[in-house]
């Protein structure tokens, strides 16, 4: 856990941007599996996370913008859950390590809400994303679920957003260990990545390699030769010489801090010229932009420079023609690159994605795009000092949406598509690094991860 004045500086952070009214982070229940007491692997909410440290369920923190107070609501262990998980420290004892004074039984939230709302109180609340959740706040606020769903305050949600965004520096840290622990995943993938190899048997070593850290994946391992479904989760394939394994994959950190990181490889490690035709123009959309990126350039920008190298590559080979520009305009490149660039990242790898991401990656100034593909994107608002985003570009031969453009006669002027059935056992290729924004550009986080055609071959060698 970070020192307490980490979680104090924080909420004195949120104090100074909320002026009015009464804030309560709900902690995180237990999630039961198949009856009460078989429960997932416990995950606690984010944002109580970033103002209350205290990684265990049973929990709520409040903090009163008028009179500055911060409240700490939960109970000491019982002898019977003692008996059963332990022994865990008392709440006094939480609260100081978190540098909370004002200590409470979890049963007079309710009166401590009820007073606040008697008194004609604004009482603020982030999104819910759990239906418990979602009822929990329906009973402490007595009104129906529906309306606490329809009514978070947006002034909370903007004021989270805009400290959550920029990292501090312990943040940093926590999310270069979760990429370096990643980083040992993915060098693990290309080592097993042999024709004979089953796609389960590797996506369970590295998960197996995050737990071994103490820590867990931080969101489900994509790990498949076919990498033309963006987010695919199947991992029954048998590897095949000719094929392409896309696996995207991070740690989370005992913190709860994200890596996400993605790369491809050929079965067998050795490239075929048509894999290495595509692989290279990601790796150069990839590469441009990293290095284009620092404060003030709009995300949405870097975008759209991505969308057009990977036209121009495509191009090159054959695969598209016409004017770049009026191609990207257009969005014919969406039916190779129909994706995002990339999102910010945190304590949730698609961080604060729960609070909206009109908020997050959006702003008054940059609204998200209507346009199929750019309509994907995450992050769109100008890049700040302090960011740290994932870059992923890619491209995809995905066969429904080929047949479907082909059909209708899509972009004819911009796609060939008789060229297309050449590359379409290459699946998906997909790049990706997580980039911290600093004062004049950016650094990519964590040990380097071999990512050109020479290193991955290298290192895919058999001993």
């Amino acid at each position: 856990m970070f020192d307490p004045e980490v979680f104090t500086s924080r909420r004195a952070g949120l104090k100074s941007l909320m002026k009015d009214g009464i804030a309560i982070f709900p902690a995180n229940n237990e999630s039961p599996m198949n009856y009460p007491d078989n429960t997932y692997h416990y995950r606690q909410d984010s944002n109580f996370l970033y103002y209350f440290g205290l990684d265990q369920s049973g929990l709520a923190g409040v903090i009163d913008f008028n009179s500055g107070e911060e409240m700490l609501f939960g109970d000491d262990l019982s002898i019977d859950s003692i008996i059963w998980m332990g022994h865990l420290p008392g709440m006094s004892s939480l609260a100081g390590q978190i540098g909370v004074k004002d200590v409470r039984p979890l049963a007079r939230l309710q009166d401590t809400l009820s007073a606040a709302i008697s008194g004609g109180r604004k009482i603020h609340y982030l999104p819910p994303y759990r239906s418990d959740t979602l009822l929990e706040l329906e009973a402490l606020l007595n009104i129906p679920h529906q309306q606490v769903k329809e009514n978070p305050s947006v002034d909370l949600i903007k004021a989270v957003v805009e400290m959550r965004s920029i990292k501090e520096d312990v943040e940093i840290l926590e999310i270069e260990k979760a990429v370096d622990i990643t980083c040992e995943m993915h060098t693990t993938v290309m080592r097993m990545a042999q024709p004979g190899t089953y796609e389960r048997e590797i996506a369970g070593r590295i998960e197996g390699i995050a737990l071994g850290y103490g820590s867990c994946v931080s969101f489900p391992i994509i790990l498949s030769m076919n990498g033309q479904t963006l987010h695919n989760h199947d991992h029954s394939g048998l590897l095949e010489k000719g094929r392409m394994v896309v696996t995207d994959a991070g740690a989370e950190t005992v913190l709860h801090y994200a890596g996400d990181i993605t790369r491809t490889v050929p079965v067998g490690g050795v490239f075929n010229s048509r894999q290495k035709e595509i692989y290279e123009i990601v790796l150069e959309a990839e590469v441009s932009s990293i290095e284009s990126i620092k404060p003030g350039i709009p995300y949405m920008d870097v975008h759209l420079d991505a969308a057009r190298i990977i036209t121009r590559g495509l191009q090159e080979v054959g695969l598209m023609k016409g004017d770049v520009d009026e191609a990207v305009v257009a969005g014919a490149h969406a039916l190779f690159f129909p994706h995002g660039l990339g999102h910010h990242l945190g304590l949730d790898v698609h961080d604060m994605e729960g609070l909206g991401e009109e908020h997050v990656g959006y702003n008054e100034e940059f609204r998200r795009s209507s346009q199929f593909g750019t309509a994907y994107l995450r992050m769109g608002k100008r890049i700040q000092n302090g960011h740290v985003l994932t870059v992923e570009p890619g491209i995809y031969f995905i066969p429904a949406l080929i047949e479907q453009w082909k059909s209708d006669g899509k972009f004819k002027e911009f796609i060939n598509y008789d060229r297309i059935i050449d590359y379409m056992d290459i699946g998906g290729i997909r790049i990706e690094d997580d980039i911290f924004v600093t004062e004049s550009g950016c650094r990519v986080l964590g040990k380097p991860i071999p990512k050109t055609v020479q290193e991955i071959e290298e290192i895919m060698k058999p001993v």
